[in-house]
């Protein structure tokens, strides 16, 4: 059994840009489509124990910084 849904030419580009060389449509929207649970979510991302927050914060400081010296240092 076949189905045709209507898709707008932007939302086919954005898929296309996604899908596989070798995979159909059907199979990339079944890919996409597959449910996460939130511990499925929690599983993926495994790097993201306690400290993730003050880790990102600090890499942030860290980007912010180097960026003042670069815009400081073309001054």
């Amino acid at each position: 059994m076949s189905s045709s849904i209507r898709i707008s030419d932007e939302t086919k580009a954005k898929l296309e840009a996604i899908k596989r060389d070798d995979e159909t449509f059907d199979e990339l929207l079944d890919r996409l489509a597959v449910t996460r649970t939130e511990d499925d979510v929690r599983e993926m991302a495994g790097f993201a124990e306690e400290g993730l927050k003050d880790h990102m914060k600090q890499k942030r400081n860290d980007l912010n910084e180097s960026l003042d010296e670069r815009r400081s240092q073309s001054e």
